[in-house]
């Protein structure tokens, strides 16, 4: 675990980078896949965690909440369009696109469902974070936004590396994992125009430079 900005540390999944949780204040932002609930839960031991919150509800960040919540006895925050898909994961797998690599991811990170127990809508505060709707990689994605240094944490609205091949750069999350990709792009240029200082999301390490968000945001339709 590392610091990488006040009150906020960033967890890590294996590969580096490949999945990444962030503990902010006393507050877990997302949770990796049913298979990362020991490591979290070991890189957590000896922190005070007071509520575990998701941007968005998909196997590769909800796979672990039940897990976290039910062992260190959190409530669970849901953005509110994504709040029966973390309560019952097999609508994850309903509204992913068809194709056999959302059917895998789900078969290999689904957690259990977990009932939620704060709905997160536009302009809640969560540890200094603003909660701000970016809908499009799920129908409720949020981000967390404190505007005082203009940090982000994104979730999958874009990744700063490829899932895949492991390439680093600011680019869209796969359309195969991404119900409404025009969507998703409008909600990129929101954030671009935050220009933030930092920001973090679920797959790829950190980037400190807003013009690269801004470049990805000018290329899109």
């Amino acid at each position: 675990m590392t610091e990488i900005a006040p009150g906020v540390e960033q967890l890590y999944g294996f590969p580096k980078y490949g999945i990444n949780w962030y503990l902010v204040g006393d507050v877990l932002i997302d949770a990796g896949g049913r298979p990362d609930a020991k490591r979290i839960l070991k890189q957590l031991d000896g922190k005070t965690v007071t509520a575990h919150a998701l941007t968005h509800a998909h196997p590769d960040h909800q796979g672990s909440s039940d897990a976290v919540c039910t062992q260190l006895g959190i409530p669970f925050l849901v953005p509110e369009k994504d709040v029966a898909a973390a309560e019952d994961p097999e609508l994850i797998k309903q509204r992913q696109p068809d194709n056999w690599l959302p059917r895998l991811m789900q078969k290999m990170f689904a957690g259990p469902g977990h009932k939620v127990d704060q709905v997160l809508r536009e302009g809640d505060e969560v540890a200094g974070f603003t909660v701000l709707d970016t809908p499009g990689h799920s129908a409720g994605h949020v981000v967390f936004w404190r505007e005082s240094d203009r940090v982000l944490i994104a979730g999958d609205v874009v990744n700063t590396m490829h899932p895949f091949t492991m390439k680093r750069g600011v680019r869209e999350p796969l359309d195969v994992f991404t119900p409404d990709p025009a969507e998703n792009r409008r909600s990129i240029k929101r954030i671009a125009e935050l220009e933030p200082s930092l920001l973090l999301v679920g797959h790829g390490p950190p980037v400190r430079d807003p013009q690269k968000l801004k470049d990805l945001a000018a290329r899109l339709p």
